[in-house]
């Protein structure tokens, strides 16, 4: 029954698609963030449903753009030209890498990320729409909230909660950092509601959503979580009330998450006492003594099945700065972070100047989107997530809302 319903829900999306662009964009966006493959085991387990969707949207728009022969006005932010650097060095490093066999199939899997950029940058030409898109987003990640946030009540949070199967995140601690990331974008959802019982909705998603991040036992997601609650009180337009909320959360975590946790948690504090977090510890030593030895271009993609040997191999580097300037160099880090960084304080200027020019909305989506980005940039550094789908769909929408900002400010002056 699932796959049927995964079938009838992908031929509806994909009419939807056809019909109007920019609804099919915010379609794909659903299925490769939900990813709900994940959920079926029958016929349509295989099936490729985000690259379908992503044929049909891609040709409805040229379509689109061919009859009404006019092209989409073309805008300049110094972050296009930063991600076309970035690329550039991973094709760079790519080429010169130690592990050729295993870097190039990587880089044209992270390069399936530029197509959905591209339309989004295209597609998306009004705040409206993008508010679209950023609901979409954290609409997506709710319907797996919703099964973990119960999961983490039944179970009164002692077993860890993990995402969608075959995601990217997939396992308990990319599951929390998702989740915090979406905490945001659900609580910008709840200001642009009008419906009260939304509202109620909504407000119960964003608690189910603290409760699966808790629930997933990752210290890097506590970190992130953290971070994204500091950051809604700050932007609460009711801090008398939000503030005592979130003590009162917090007591009732402290009493009643399990010794266990509790036990887990407490290995932030002395990582090199607990073996994962000191495996760790010497993955990020070996990462960062190869970069200083290749400060250009790193080992490339895939190097860390070679450099990691040392510690009897691993997986991943379980941060994405470290990932990062490992695999690309320090060229490839300082284009990464002032993308990343760049955006946050990009955001952080529009919030300030908005105190002026007083833009309905614009607050709330650059300070949800901010917040966002932040409780990536926590949960990265334990994490290897340097290359997520959902980070760099979040980049492309703080471009969109600065050029937004930007031609409503020049309509308002004359």
């Amino acid at each position: 029954m699932r796959d049927i319903a995964l079938l009838v829900m992908l031929l509806a999306l994909g009419w939807a698609s056809f019909r109007r662009p920019w609804v099919g964009l915010l379609a794909l966006v659903f299925v490769g963030v939900m990813h709900p493959q994940g959920y079926v085991s029958g016929f349509m387990q295989g099936f490729p449903a985000y690259f379908a969707l992503l044929v049909v949207v891609a040709l409805s728009a040229g379509w689109q753009l061919f009859r009404g022969r006019a092209w989409p006005p073309l805008f300049w932010d110094w972050r296009l030209a930063g991600l076309a650097l970035l690329w550039g060095q991973f094709v760079l490093t790519t080429a010169l890498g130690i592990n050729p066999w295993a870097g190039w199939p990587r880089l044209m899997e992270v390069s399936k990320i530029l197509p959905l950029i591209l339309l989004v940058l295209l597609l998306i030409d009004t705040r409206v729409k993008l508010n679209w898109l950023l609901m979409t987003v954290g609409l997506s990640l709710a319907a797996v909230i919703l099964k973990g946030g119960y999961w983490a009540f039944i179970t009164g949070f002692h077993d860890r909660v993990y995402g969608p199967p075959g995601s990217q995140y997939a396992g308990n601690n990319e599951f929390a950092v998702a989740t915090a990331m979406a905490i945001p974008l659900l609580a910008l959802w709840y200001r642009e509601a009008d419906s009260k019982m939304l509202r109620w909705i909504v407000a119960i998603l964003i608690a189910l959503g603290f409760a699966s991040a808790l629930s997933s036992w990752s210290r890097g997601g506590l970190l992130s979580i953290s971070v994204v609650a500091l950051l809604l009180v700050w932007h609460s337009r009711r801090k008398w009330l939000a503030i005592p909320l979130l003590l009162m959360v917090v007591g009732l975590a402290v009493v009643g998450l399990s010794d266990e946790w509790v036990a887990r948690m407490q290995t932030m504090a002395a990582p090199e006492l607990e073996a994962s977090a000191a495996t760790r510890l010497e993955l990020w030593r070996l990462g960062w003594d190869y970069a200083l030895q290749h400060p250009w271009f790193g080992g490339g993609f895939g190097g860390w099945i070679y450099l990691t040997l040392p510690v009897g191999a691993s997986r991943a580097w379980h941060s994405a700065y470290i990932e990062i300037v490992a695999e690309h160099g320090f060229p490839g880090l300082v284009l990464w972070v002032s993308l990343v960084f760049g955006s946050v304080v990009s955001l952080s200027v529009l919030i300030a100047r908005n105190r002026r020019w007083q833009l309905p909305g614009l607050t709330d989506q650059a300070a949800m989107l901010r917040a966002s980005l932040a409780a990536y940039l926590v949960g990265a550094a334990f994490l290897s997530i340097a290359y997520w789908e959902l980070l760099y769909l979040l980049l492309a929408c703080a471009i969109l809302l600065s050029r937004f900002a930007k031609v409503a400010r020049i309509e308002r002056t004359g």
